[in-house]
């Protein structure tokens, strides 16, 4: 009695192109994901910048529930005024500090704010 077995089968090997594509697919979506938040990135000088503070101070300190300039209460609408009336105009430096209960987005309105009033010299402290 003889039995005929099958020949032996070769092993296959895993195709990896699934695998590349999946990569592939995954560094596309990361580098899109990643200029995406780019458009709301706030510029804000950093320490040891040239040139020393000149003039009034001019430091607006952010809080939860409204603004302080120079420790005065002010309106957010009328904080550009304020700021002008302290002299040297939007080319000055203007020094924020978050105060208590401050969060990010108050922050980003503020700084928004001035630099649609034409102030961009914003520095942020803690």
């Amino acid at each position: 009695m003889t039995l005929a077995l099958d020949p032996p089968r070769r092993a296959r090997r895993p195709s990896l192109t699934p695998m590349i594509d999946v990569v592939f697919l995954l560094l596309v979506f990361f580098m899109l994901a990643a200029r995406i938040g780019q458009e709301g990135a706030l510029t804000l000088a950093t320490g040891g910048g040239s040139g020393a503070y000149e003039g009034p101070p001019r430091l607006v300190t952010i809080r939860a529930q409204g603004l302080a300039l120079n420790g005065a209460a002010v309106p957010a609408a009328a904080l550009p005024d304020r700021l002008r009336d302290l002299g040297g105009g939007p080319g000055r430096t203007v020094v924020l500090r978050a105060g208590e209960g401050a969060d990010l987005q108050r922050l980003a309105e503020v700084t928004g704010a001035l630099t649609a009033a034409g102030f961009d010299r914003l520095v942020l402290v803690e």
